[in-house]
């Protein structure tokens, strides 16, 4: 079992940074791949980045490829999605979810995930 929660969501204005912080309950979380996804009102939930377990490898959605950076310290138990060059297309709820062993791009692959953190960009 692990349990997610986000954090780091706010209110920023276009062009401006957000880290977001994802920390993990549990002992094994340095055996789970890790990804962040979005959802905007009104649209399906979308990919934004995943990484695996180990850190050393990572995937972006095209949208936010460049700007965004998903990064992991197991030692922490917490993965972390630094955003830059924010745009107001990116506002969004961003949840983190956590599945064994692989990344996967679609989120119906992932066994656990947090509440959200809500990110809102104004132009």
């Amino acid at each position: 079992q692990v349990q997610l929660v986000e954090s780091g969501g706010g209110l920023v204005q276009a062009g401006d940074s957000l880290r977001l912080s994802c920390a993990a309950s549990g002992r094994t979380f340095s055996s789970y791949a890790m990804g962040w996804f979005r959802q905007a009102p009104g649209k399906e939930r979308e990919f934004v980045a995943s990484i695996c377990w180990s850190g050393g490898c990572t995937d972006y959605a095209d949208s936010v490829k460049g700007r965004f950076t998903i990064s992991r310290d197991n030692g922490k138990n917490t993965v972390y999605l630094q955003m830059n060059s924010l745009k107001p297309e990116d506002t969004a709820v961003y949840y983190c979810a956590a599945r064994q062993p692989a990344p996967s791009l679609s989120g119906d692959e992932y066994d656990y995930w947090g509440q959200g953190t809500q990110v809102t960009v104004s132009s």
